[in-house]
């Protein structure tokens, strides 16, 4: 019988410093995808917000409440983190904790090495605190949630965990090498 361990998409991958960013696996916990049905997204984020405290995010924002957090992937669609969601009618509800990695990059280099990977302008001058999108790095689509004026958190899917390690470490240390 196999012996089955559960691990995380990084398989604990301990921070790195490369130059002036830190790399750090965090891991999210509940996470699910909620997409509203046509017409629904007034009554789906009314639910929401009675359901975790947090309603549907506008275009391109993230809304929290505590732990709780909504991160906007589209039109009518939000990632919810930090909560488990029962159902709601008007939307499709759907598990994505053990599907995705998350990696925050954090130190004052960021926009330097986020700006060889990713085709958006993420200088804080332009994506704020609260912002997101969803982009690619370099092949991989993802998410990017700006949780401070040095830091990020991107989101992927955790089939992508070792590549987007791999890619956001050596573009940290092709910009600490200049």
């Amino acid at each position: 019988m196999a012996n089955l361990i559960a691990t995380t998409p990084l398989r604990g991958q301990a921070p790195v410093a490369i130059g002036q960013v830190t790399l750090t696996e965090i891991e999210i916990g509940d996470a699910v995808s909620v997409t509203a049905f046509v017409g629904q997204t007034k009554a789906v984020s009314v639910a929401l917000k009675s359901a975790v405290g947090v309603a549907m995010p506008a275009a391109n924002r993230v809304t929290s409440k505590s732990a709780v957090r909504a991160i906007w992937t589209g039109p009518g669609r939000a990632l919810i983190l930090g909560a488990a969601l029962p159902p709601i009618a008007g939307a499709a509800i759907v598990g994505q904790g053990d599907g995705l990695v998350c990696v925050g990059v954090q130190g004052p280099a960021i926009d330097a090495v986020l700006a060889r990977l990713v085709p958006i302008d993420l200088r804080e001058t332009s994506f704020k605190i609260g912002h997101t999108a969803r982009t690619l790095v370099n092949h991989m689509t993802v998410s990017i949630v700006r949780t401070a004026s040095d830091g990020v958190e991107i989101l992927a899917m955790r089939s992508m965990a070792q590549t987007l390690w791999h890619e956001l470490s050596d573009a940290a240390r092709g910009v600490a090498a200049r």
